[in-house]
């Protein structure tokens, strides 16, 4: 016997249908939720110098975040020169350089309209370190240019035991090797029989891997183990002695333009805010404000 108008199915399906809609609703609500929440957060590029991107500036970034700033960061340190070749394609908003920009660089933005903006990140010194257990703790400008120019090749002419040196340096892209070949060689060429690193890990590696090692690495690598700097003209790499040390430098950050929005913020937080500078010196670089 069949029953008339069994309506509790219709019923049924109508509460299904409902559900779905609501949970679809649900979803597209929280997708659009999702959506500002991922807009609200600007990410900001930031490329060039290993002296500036393996320590200090990744270190600069997690305090600001802690601080309640919105804001993601790229980080990729491959040598000063990338700072530029980032700028010039648009792939960053901040370079990050341990030398002063070139002429040539400056030259080649013009020519597409484009100003550069200079920034002081901090102070630096380049230190020349040896093996800790090396006797040779001090040397002169002109003994450390020889060496690295390869006209010094033994440790006994600069008053250290007889034995060959193995010099360590920066690679051609590096913002350090060109300050370093400017302030400590007179601008001459590299020696033909040195060999070149990829950052100040692994110069400092090296060095304290091999007693007759040699190289330069900037202030905040001089602590490494294994490691010794040496006085250059009678004057140690010490926050102290930057006016007097011999292989002092600016760090830089670049924008193309006066910086906007986040990256302003950012910048004038990171080169002038107390916070900032604690954390600059921290990792063994000089605040700009200390300048």
């Amino acid at each position: 016997m069949r029953v008339a108008g069994k309506k509790p199915c219709l019923k049924t399906n109508t509460t299904n249908n409902n559900m779905k809609l609501i949970q679809t609703a649900t979803a597209a609500f929280a997708g659009i939720a999702l959506s500002v929440s991922a807009q609200a957060q600007t990410k900001i590029a930031i490329k060039g110098s290993d002296t500036l991107g393996a320590k200090m500036v990744p270190q600069l970034t997690e305090v600001y975040k802690a601080l309640g700033n919105n804001v993601a960061f790229d980080i990729a340190a491959e040598g000063s020169s990338q700072a530029f070749t980032a700028l010039d394609e648009g792939t960053a908003a901040i370079g990050m350089s341990s030398r002063s920009v070139k002429d040539s660089e400056i030259n080649k933005f013009s020519e597409k309209g484009k100003k550069l903006v200079e920034h002081v990140a901090g102070i630096d010194m380049i230190a020349v370190i040896v093996n800790k257990a090396n006797g040779v703790k001090k040397l002169t400008k002109a003994q450390v240019e020889g060496i690295f120019t390869g006209a010094i090749s033994d440790w006994s002419e600069v008053g250290g035991k007889p034995g060959k040196i193995l010099v360590y340096t920066r690679n051609t892209t590096s913002g350090t090797y060109k300050t370093f070949q400017k302030l400590g060689m007179s601008k001459k060429d590299y020696g033909k029989n040195s060999q070149k690193m990829a950052g100040n890990e692994q110069i400092a590696q090296a060095v304290a891997d091999n007693a007759a090692g040699i190289g330069y690495v900037g202030l905040a690598y001089v602590g490494k183990p294994g490691v010794a700097p040496c006085a250059v003209d009678g004057v140690l790499p010490e926050p102290a002695n930057k006016a007097t040390y011999a292989l002092s430098r600016n760090l830089y950050y670049y924008t193309v333009g006066e910086p906007t929005g986040e990256v302003a913020k950012f910048l004038k937080w990171a080169t002038t805010d107390s916070t900032a500078g604690k954390v600059v010196e921290k990792v063994g670089f000089i605040a700009p404000a200390s300048k």
